[in-house]
């Protein structure tokens, strides 16, 4: 059996080994862990695949990863060379330097022979030396910052500079050492207990967050100075930049801990977390039993349940189910039922966010119930809080009811339906509605008829119910109310969606809702609040095609919209990005087969009929308008929501104005770049997809070194790889492929990138594709990703690739041609594999012919300089090509009198004379005459374009 395990995990070895050489480091790793897994035993074997794993891990720029393989395999190999090397490499690129100078140094005793150490020896001995003398001179700038910092007598200027330069320090690895050493975190906790500069306050708690960055053995000793209670008082104030710098500060921690980064596409390491299991645990564990503390102010409960959202996801540190256990949905629907017309001591500070912030995270963690019996417990627990106020005979308690479930309808939407759904609920809200002499039931009523009107089910049983009801409260003098009401009617009225022949309402009944709208958006002197139902009451009527076309010629109401949104109020989203996603039809559109339609109408279904309004060219006037009145700072405002459905609204936009060209530079101008990169990383599968393929058509049309500057260019690369999947659209695969061409062509680092995110494999399935732009498009970023080494070592390894692109230069297609011949002519300029490899394709002499005899000069130059290399790569290969009529072309190639072909003439001449030097081709003036006469009749057949006969 031992012989069997070993055998297999032999095989999965020697796989690895083959993607290894083929450069596909993904599958290398895959392949090694496997043979890992099956072997699970302390031998030599599995020290040569950790080490192996560890080789893929560096090319993979998966450094820690690496380090970690290599120190397995040294406990069980001591002294191994190679595993010796990988550590050093992978200890050098995360900066520990010391560690990697005495891994050289062991290396070089072990094997003295070894020239490719001695180099890295040398330089890391210069690297130890100079950080030796670099960490005295950091030590006295600490020093010399401390004194100054923590002397409350100094000049307060001088002081926030200090700490600003404490701050810098605090990122390097040496500075956070010695400012530890000189207890700098101590001494901030007792100096924010007195401090009264705001900017010193806030710069201190970036400094412990820095500090918190070098690992979670620092981590923990910073928590065990501090306390996880100073965090949360920290977080608790009503000043925002300090409520972020907390609150980022504790995101830190957690990473820490887990292993995440702070990016939107990070992972935690299953090891990490099961590590620090107990600190992860005791921190979300606090953050929950603040959800609903009554001293913490409103901005500090946003950014606990906006922690929470961002770590209980499963793809994160999977806390959710947790968090129902120790009572955290009974927390968060009482913070989702908090009024500010109740105003007493026990009342909890909330801010005009805070209940959408509470129905997001409400949302999130029922997304994170993806099993049965998950979410019966999750059901449970709103029971058990709904029963609790239903149970009071004070009304007040029932109004709390009616607004826990209208949070749960903008919610988890499901279980806002089946409460609504249950006995007397429905009743009840309406009684409220219809409660006159109390606004305030009023106005929550209302806000639950409209969040309840979400399906056409309930939307035709709340229009029988209560569209009286709605229509008496629109003739209040309480303009809270009025604004409701009219809401409720508008999403009554737009039951029928973008169906321009459902009408729920009477014909022009919708343009007389969004006038109401308007008015009470554009109305001086009205109240945020107001604005905020006014935008989400045309959110609802711009579904109707007349409303968007009225909406989108009245610029002050599209200019009070995107000011609405740069607020950055999260209970303003809904409304406005809605609002957007109607104008610019940027909504799912069921596809009209034609067969279906004609089967609908004879079994007499109805058919939905798109509006006039509707129609390409009215959308695209209708984008360009946004994107000339700066929609895209709105986009950027709004998209720091924790909504995944939110996000994906604001990426639909996105990618529904860079649709058009004009405005990408406009997109990239007003922010939308940096903002589209984690959209496109963290969300719902089709926001990623909407916000990939915006990327991609910014980088099709825009220098990516400009659209993308910094290492941002890098990030993009991700997303576009990813829409290179089946389940994409050929649009979408075109457009990655195009954006990716662009990237490519930057530089060495961005090709790299494209070969570590295993995006080399995916390009080249395209260039099999019976599709001519998928094809052309692969054949062009191919061309692009064979100035890469690497790509040329996967062109030399054993595959048919060369073959292939040897044959894809008789494409049709003119670009295809021009693409493959330049990869070619690169990949046989780099490697001289490439070149013998050349001749393993049938095709190999007619397509050197076919590029010798093109109309176009750029297929012709290309194939002249893929011609000098093969020839001037050895004697052997010359001879392959002479015992052909190859050189005959070329000599008529060199007899063209064509200035436009001067420099293709330059390179034919160079091959006859490499020829020549071979003494395998004689020279021209010893050439037979009759040749000469067939010379000039195949000058005379280039000349007039014209197809050789056989």
């Amino acid at each position: 059996m031992g012989t069997d395990r070993l055998d297999e995990a032999n095989n999965y070895k020697e796989q690895g080994n083959v993607a290894f050489k083929n450069a596909d480091w993904m599958t290398a790793v895959a392949q090694y862990s496997k043979a890992i897994d099956v072997l699970n035993n302390d031998s030599h074997d599995m020290a040569v695949y950790l080490k192996n794993r560890a080789a893929a891990y560096l090319k993979q720029e998966k450094f820690e990863d690496a380090i970690r393989d290599c120190d397995k395999s040294l406990e069980l190999a001591p002294m191994d060379p190679k595993a010796l090397f990988r550590r050093c490499q992978a200890l050098e690129a995360v900066e520990r330097f010391e560690e990697a100078y005495r891994d050289a140094t062991q290396l070089l005793k072990v094997d003295p022979s070894n020239k490719a150490i001695q180099p890295v020896l040398e330089r890391l001995f210069k690297i130890t030396q100079k950080r030796a003398k670099e960490n005295s001179q950091v030590s006295n700038k600490v020093d010399s910052m401390i004194k100054l910092c923590f002397d409350v007598s100094s000049d307060r200027e001088k002081r926030e500079s200090a700490f600003n330069n404490l701050l810098v320090l605090a990122r390097e690895k040496a500075g956070s050492e010695i400012m530890l050493k000189k207890l700098v975190v101590q001494q901030i906790k007792r100096l924010l207990k007195v401090e009264k500069s705001k900017e010193i306050y806030v710069t201190s708690i970036r400094i412990i967050g820095e500090l918190c960055k070098h690992g979670p053995e620092r981590t923990r000793h910073i928590l065990r100075d501090v306390g996880i209670p100073w965090f949360l008082e920290i977080l608790d104030s009503t000043n925002a930049e300090q409520v972020n710098a907390a609150q980022y500060c504790m995101q830190v921690i957690l990473n820490s801990f887990s292993g995440m980064e702070n990016k939107p596409d990070t992972k935690p390491v299953q090891s990490m977390c099961e590590q620090h299991k107990a600190e992860i645990d005791t921190l979300l564990s606090c953050l929950v039993y603040a959800i609903n503390n009554r001293m913490i102010s409103g901005l500090a409960r946003d950014s606990i349940m906006e922690l929470l959202m961002r770590n209980i996801h499963y793809t994160y540190l999977s806390w959710a189910e947790r968090l129902v256990e120790i009572g955290g949905v009974e927390r968060l629907m009482e913070v989702a039922s908090e009024l500010e017309e109740y105003k007493y001591e026990s009342a909890m500070a909330i801010t005009p966010s805070t209940r959408t912030v509470a129905a997001v995270c409400l949302a999130r963690v029922y997304e994170n119930m993806y099993y049965d019996q998950a979410r019966d417990k999750f059901m449970s627990h709103i029971d058990v809080f709904l029963k609790e106020k239903l149970l009071s005979p004070e009304i007040e308690h029932k109004v709390r009811v009616i607004v826990a479930i209208t949070a749960l309808l903008r919610g988890p939407l499901d279980v806002g339906n089946a409460i609504i759904g249950k006995e007397g609920i429905m009743e009840m809200i309406l009684v409220m509605a219809n409660t006159l002499d109390d606004p305030l039931q009023q106005k929550v009523a209302v806000e639950c008829i409209i969040a309840a009107a979400s399906k056409k089910d309930k939307a035709k049983a709340i229009i029988t119910q209560g569209v009286d009801i709605l229509k008496k409260l629109y003739v209040s003098s309480n303009d809270n109310i009025r604004v409701r009401a009219l809401v409720g009617l508008c999403k009554l009225g737009s039951s029928g969606g973008n169906d321009a022949s459902i009408k729920p309402f009477a014909d022009g009944s919708n343009l007389k809702l969004a006038e109401a709208c308007r008015r009470f958006l554009l109305h001086p002197g009205k109240d945020q609040d107001i604005r905020k139902w006014s935008a989400e009451g045309l959110s609802y009527l711009t579904l109707d095609a007349e409303v968007k076309e009225k909406l989108i010629e009245d610029k002050p109401a599209l200019l009070a919209l995107i000011e609405l949104a740069k607020t950055g109020d999260q209970s303003v989203l809904y409304g406005v990005v809605t609002t957007l996603v109607n104008l610019c039809n940027a909504y799912e559109k069921q596809e009209m087969v034609p067969e279906l339609v004609e089967l609908a109408k004879f079994a007499k279904h109805h058919i939905p009929e798109e509006h006039t309004f509707d129609d390409p060219d009215f959308v695209t006037k209708r984008l360009m308008i946004l994107g000339e009145v700066g929609v895209t700072t709105a986009l950027v405002a709004l998209a720091k929501t924790e909504s995944h459905n939110s996000k994906e609204l604001i990426a639909r936009v996105f990618n529904a104005l860079c649709s058009e060209k004009e405005l990408r530079g406009i997109v990239v101008s007003q922010g939308g770049s940096k903002t589209l990169i984690p959209l496109s990383l963290n969300g719902t599968d089709m926001g990623k997809r909407h916000a990939a393929q915006a990327l991609s058509r910014i980088a099709i049309t825009m220098n990516p070194e400009v659209a993308f500057p910094g290492q941002r260019a890098l990030e993009v690369i991700r997303p576009l790889i990813n829409l290179l999947a089946n389940d994409c659209t050929a649009l979408e695969n075109f457009e990655a492929l195009m954006g990716l061409c662009n990237i490519a062509q930057m530089s060495e680092q961005a090709r790299q990138r494209i070969l570590k995110e295993g995006g080399l494999g995916k390009i080249d399935h395209y260039l099999y594709e019976d599709h001519l732009m998928l094809c052309r498009a692969a054949a062009q970023a191919t061309c692009n990703m064979a100035m890469s080494p690497d790509v040329v070592k996967v062109y030399e390894g054993d595959n048919d690739k060369m073959k292939f692109m040897v044959a894809l230069v008789l494409d049709e297609d003119l670009e295809t041609t021009m693409a493959a011949s330049g990869a070619l002519a690169i990949l046989t300029s780099s490697s001289e594999k490439c070149c013998e490899k050349f001749f393993d394709a049938k095709s190999w002499e007619e397509s050197i012919k076919y590029m010798l005899s093109h109309a176009n000069v750029d297929v012709q130059y290309r194939g002249v300089v893929i011609l000098r290399n093969l020839l001037a790569n050895s004697k052997e290969l010359a001879e392959k090509i002479i015992a052909t009529d190859v050189m005959e072309v070329t000599m008529a190639v060199t007899k063209l009198e064509d200035e436009t072909r001067r420099k293709v003439i330059v390179i034919a001449e160079e091959c006859l004379q490499i020829a020549e030097k071979y003494g395998i081709i004689k020279k021209p003036t010893e050439v037979d005459p009759f040749l000469l006469a067939e010379q000039e009749r195949r000058m005379n057949a280039l000349n007039l374009g014209e197809e050789e006969e056989e």
